[in-house]
């Protein structure tokens, strides 16, 4: 008979869930279509099953039924969540927490209700669902199993694990053929692998299978000196640490005192030359040593210290810094909250040190670090928002990945009304910002700033990382790109070629300004050459020069 899925069951299946994408995260990184050096869809579904991971490592030892397990994976997902992927991931398990919510445990049909419910939740918040995604493995997958149960009331939580895996890759093989984009890339959908990749290590715990996968361990924080919080009175066994130097005075042995002093204490260091004896030792009974090795000669130095007491002394201090860093967190926080709520406020997201200071210099209120190589979470989202003292705050996720993220992060916060604008570019989240209006309502002005980032055209510059073909164009490794919105503009063996080949391809009869921010590996003389060339060929259009700072990217271009 298949065994249930309770509570702590259910924390192992998670951990190896985790585990297992955390192993093919790569390989999932590797399917992203375009081959620039940010793919990260494995990334982000990794980082975002890790947070539940940490959270079910805390449970494993604990008496948790499976409707408190599976919320608290949803909540650490939830807020874990990075990416689109990540988004849909925690969708799916929070789906599931509320079928499971009155469950002890769970049988197999269950468990494929769960599953069912989890598709449910993911579908409801994605705006225009597409076919050949995680959501369409994760549907079939899960209709399979509904009615593989509904056939055989007796299926066990094994077989719908073993069925849903069976036509989740079936489905994921379709995905090639669903997706246009995919099938000119001759690849499958990178969620819908990282989907698989999760719901394989679950069903290996099910099973009883804990693989060893091959997860590079972080490294280890380096601690600049003792912590002393970790020691207890109890665990200190000797007192007083002793030490103290003897004279050579007559021909007594010196093992003779080391032998001694071992049996008095512990931590013993004895060094002996043909003048001196030099002692090191922890012990309860400090006379008896001192006594013992006056027999050698004269003491030349002595030193004893307490050890517990300079433990408490140690611990004393670190309670009133500790006292005095949350004096200091209370106090600043009482500041902010008598300083009066602003309307408004501003939280963007920036890559690059350069987009930073002109997001800052258009008055957002707080940056949030990430982008193309790493992918703000939703806890980071609600962590920004916080900050901003305002009635009103506009978000700005600057990047289509992050969209989700931001909205989930809205749907969280009740104290404020959150505004997504959903840039998909930083140059979109410019324009937005330029577009704002003070004395406008904040439904005015997120239908103004709506609109003006749609004629924002946007175009970056990287370097392929394989050998591919995108429409129609072959790009072999090392290659420079130019990719605009809708796909790639140009590509070369000549950056500056490839640069303004892109721009060709963006510019039109309306358009008016074309601006140009150069990355960190990029300075501004190579930039001024491109803005130069692209004045003599289109004399109508306004250039404009910044520094972006953008890492991957040489060049992010817009034009409006």
């Amino acid at each position: 008979m298949s065994k249930l899925i309770d509570g702590q069951l259910f924390c192992a299946m998670v951990i190896e869930g985790a585990l297992s994408i955390e192993e093919k995260k790569d390989e999932a990184n590797e399917l992203n279509v375009f081959p620039v050096p940010d793919g990260d869809t494995g990334t982000n579904m990794s980082l975002t099953m890790a947070s539940a991971k940490n959270e079910m490592s805390k449970q494993l030892d604990k008496d948790i039924d499976l409707a408190t397990a599976s919320k608290m994976t949803a909540s650490a997902l939830l807020r874990g969540a990075r990416g689109n992927s990540g988004v849909i991931l925690s969708l799916l398990f929070r789906g599931m927490s509320k079928q499971l919510k009155t469950c002890k445990e769970a049988n197999g049909q269950d468990l494929a209700l769960a599953l069912q419910e989890g598709v449910q939740a993911a579908y409801k918040a994605v705006m225009k669902p597409a076919e050949g995604t995680i959501l369409t493995v994760s549907r079939v997958a899960a209709q399979h199993v509904v009615e593989l149960c509904q056939s055989n009331p007796d299926a066990g939580c094994g077989d719908v694990l073993r069925a849903a895996l069976e036509k989740g890759h079936e489905a994921l093989a379709e995905t090639t053929h669903q997706n246009p984009v995919l099938e000119k890339a001759g690849v499958v959908d990178a969620g819908g692998f990282g989907f698989l990749a999760v719901l394989e290590g679950m069903s290996d715990a099910y099973n009883g299978i804990h693989k060893q996968r091959k997860i590079a361990e972080p490294e280890p924080e380096a601690k600049s000196g003792a912590t002393f919080s970790d020691i207890k009175d109890e665990d200190i066994t000797f007192t007083y640490c002793t030490e103290f130097i003897v004279s050579r005075e007559n021909d007594k042995d010196p093992e003779e005192l080391r032998a001694f002093l071992s049996q008095l204490g512990d931590s013993l260091v004895l060094v002996d030359d043909d003048e001196i004896i030099k002692v090191h030792v922890h012990t309860n009974d400090p006379g008896k040593a001192i006594q013992y090795a006056c027999e050698l000669g004269e003491l030349v130095n002595l030193k004893i210290d307490n050890m517990a007491e300079e433990r408490r002394e140690r611990l004393q201090k670190a309670e009133a810094a500790q006292k005095a860093a949350e004096e200091k967190k209370r106090q600043e926080e009482a500041e902010k909250a008598e300083q009066p709520l602003k309307e408004y406020g501003m939280v963007a997201v920036s890559l690059g040190e350069g987009f930073s200071g002109i997001f800052s210099d258009l008055g957002v209120d707080h940056i949030v670090e990430g982008g193309q190589t790493m992918n703000p979470s939703t806890e980071d989202m609600l962590r920004a928002i916080e900050e901003v003292n305002a009635e009103t705050i506009y978000i700005l996720p600057n990047n289509k990945n992050i969209i989700m993220a931001a909205n989930q992060a809205a749907s969280l916060t009740e104290d404020k009304n959150i505004i997504v604008i959903p840039t998909k570019t930083i140059p979109q989240g410019i324009t937005a910002l330029v577009n704002y209006i003070p004395d406008s309502t904040p439904e005015d002005n997120a239908e103004r700033m709506g609109e003006e980032i749609q004629l924002v055209k946007t175009g970056q510059v990287t370097y392929a990382v394989r050998d591919t073909v995108i429409d129609d164009k072959e790009i072999k490794q090392d290659d420079y790109m130019g990719i605009g919105d809708k796909g790639i503009l140009s590509v070369g063996t000549d950056m500056e070629k490839t640069v303004l080949e892109m721009i060709g391809e963006m510019i039109d009869e309306d358009s008016a300004i074309l601006s140009i921010y150069y990355g960190e590996e990029m300075n501004e003389d190579s930039a001024n050459e491109i803005a130069e060339k692209v004045e003599e060929e289109y004399p109508d259009v306004e250039v404009e020069v910044h520094y972006g700072g953008q890492p991957i990217y040489y060049y992010v271009i817009s034009v409006e």
